[in-house]
C-alpha cells in the first residue's frame, strides 16, 4: 500500500499544482457546498419509571466547518470523538440538537422526510461496515437499483444496464448482477456500497471509515478508487477516518476533532508539516513509518495519560487540558475558540505548537501533563 500511495499522493500534489485539486475558496468561488455551524447532538439520559432525563451525551457539541465543491475534507480523531456522529447529521440521518446544516445555501437541518426526499439524490453516505451495509437477503442489482426506484428514476437504457454499468465502475463484473453479498469479499461488499452511494450521481458523498472493515492488502485498492471517482465524477467527499495516512493520502484539508469538538482545521500540507495542536501533534506521532534504519531510535512520539474523558460531562474549559502537556491555568477555565492563526489553518489552542502563544505567562497546572517522548512515560495515544 505504501507505493500505491506514495505514487497516488504525487499525481494529487501535481494536479493540485494545476489547480485541479485546489479548495474552492482558494479560487475564488463564493459558496460552499456544505456549511456547518454550531451543530450540536447530545444524547439524553434517562432513568427511572418515568423515564426522566438526568443527563446527555454530548456527541458532537458545537462544530463550525464549510466543504467547498469538489475537495476533500477529512475528518479524524480518537474513537467516541464524535466522527461518525458528525457524517450522519450532515447527511441528515439524524436529527441535530442544534446548529444548522446547510445544502447549497438552503437550510436542511430540520426538514422531514418527505422534505428531505429529494435531498438524497445530492447527498449520499458510504457505511463504515461492508457486512452490516447490504440485505444479505437481497441480490447485489436489488440493492444498487433501490435508490433508482426510491427516487422514481428510469435511467436511459433500463435499470439493469445501468446497475452493470455501476458494477463495472467500481470495478466488479457486471455479470455478477444476480449474486448476493455473502458471495462477495470484504472489499468487494465495499465496492457494493459506493456503487449504491454514486447511482444517483450524487454532489455531496460522506465516507464513515470507508476501509477500517478492511485487510490492509485492499484498502489502497479502494482509497484509489474514490480517488479515481472523484476525478472522474467530480465528487465532493467528507471522510471520516481514524488511520491517518489514509486521511493524508486522500485530503485536500483535514479536521481534528477532540470530545464532540474541532481543535484544528488545515489543509494536508500545513496540519502534516507544522501542526497546531498538541493533540494533532500526538496523533502525528503515534504514526509508524516503515523504515528499517530508525527502529529502535527515538521517534519523538508522544504518549497521552489516561483516557478520553467522557462525553456525559467534559472538562471545562478547553477539553483537551486533561491529557495536555502544555495545560495552564487559562486551559481549565477558558474554552480556546477555533482561530486562523495562519491562512488556511485553524487551532482552538491557548498555547499552540508552530505559532505565538495565545496566553504566555499563564502559570502551569499543578497536576501537570503529559511528557513528550523525551520525558516520562505516560500511557497511551489511540487514533
Amino acid at each position: 500500500m505504501k507505493k500505491t500511495d506514495a505514487a497516488d499522493v504525487e499525481k494529487q500534489d501535481a494536479a493540485a499544482k494545476k489547480g485541479s485539486l485546489v479548495p474552492a475558496q482558494a479560487t475564488g468561488s463564493p459558496e460552499p457546498l456544505l456549511r456547518v455551524s454550531g451543530l450540536t447532538k447530545h444524547f439524553p439520559i434517562n432513568k427511572g419509571l418515568l423515564r426522566r432525563q438526568v443527563g446527555a451525551v454530548k456527541a458532537v457539541d458545537g462544530i463550525d466547518f464549510e466543504v467547498y465543491p469538489g475537495e476533500t475534507l477529512g475528518v479524524v480523531g480518537e474513537s467516541g470523538c464524535g466522527k461518525s456522529t458528525m457524517g450522519r447529521l450532515i447527511t441528515r440521518l439524524l436529527e441535530p440538537t442544534g446548529g444548522k446544516v446547510e445544502f447549497e445555501g438552503k437550510d436542511i437541518t430540520h426538514l422531514g422526510v418527505s422534505a428531505m426526499r429529494p435531498m438524497r439524490r445530492d447527498v449520499q453516505m458510504i457505511f463504515q461496515d461492508p457486512y452490516g451495509s447490504l440485505n444479505p437477503r437481497h441480490t447485489v442489482g436489488t440493492i444498487i437499483s433501490a435508490p433508482f426506484k426510491l427516487q422514481g428514476v428510469e435511467p436511459e437504457g433500463g435499470l439493469k444496464a445501468e446497475v452493470q454499468r455501476l458494477l463495472s465502475l467500481v470495478g466488479l463484473n457486471p455479470e455478477h448482477y444476480n449474486r448476493y453479498p455473502h458471495e462477495f469479499s470484504g472489499g468487494q461488499r465495499q465496492r457494493i456500497g459506493i456503487a449504491r452511494a454514486l447511482a444517483l450521481k450524487p454532489k455531496l458523498v460522506v465516507a464513515d471509515e470507508p476501509v477500517s472493515a478492511l485487510d490492509v492488502s485492499i484498502q489502497a485498492q479502494v482509497v484509489n478508487l474514490l480517488d479515481d471517482l472523484q476525478d472522474e465524477l467530480g465528487l465532493t467527499y467528507v471522510i471520516i477516518a481514524h488511520d491517518l495516512s489514509v486521511i493524508r493520502h486522500v485530503s485536500d484539508r483535514i479536521a481534528v476533532m477532540y470530545l464532540g469538538k474541532i481543535v484544528e482545521l488545515a489543509d494536508r500540507t500545513s496540519l502534516y508539516d507544522s501542526p497546531m495542536h498538541p493533540y494533532t501533534k500526538a496523533l502525528l506521532s503515534a504514526v509508524p513509518v516503515p523504515d528499517p534504519k530508525r527502529r529502535g531510535a527515538n521517534t519523538g512520539r508522544i504518549l497521552l495519560k489516561g483516557d478520553v474523558p467522557s462525553p456525559i460531562s467534559p472538562p471545562s474549559g478547553c477539553r483537551f487540558h486533561t491529557r495536555c502537556w502544555k495545560a495552564t491555568q487559562i486551559c481549565k477555565t477558558t474554552e480556546p475558540p477555533l482561530l486562523a492563526l495562519k491562512t488556511g489553518h485553524q487551532v482552538a489552542c491557548h498555547h499552540p505548537e508552530n505559532a505565538p502563544d495565545q496566553a504566555p505567562g499563564d502559570a502551569a497546572l499543578p497536576e501537570g501533563g503529559p511528557a513528550d517522548a523525551s520525558g516520562s512515560a505516560v500511557e497511551k495515544t489511540d487514533d
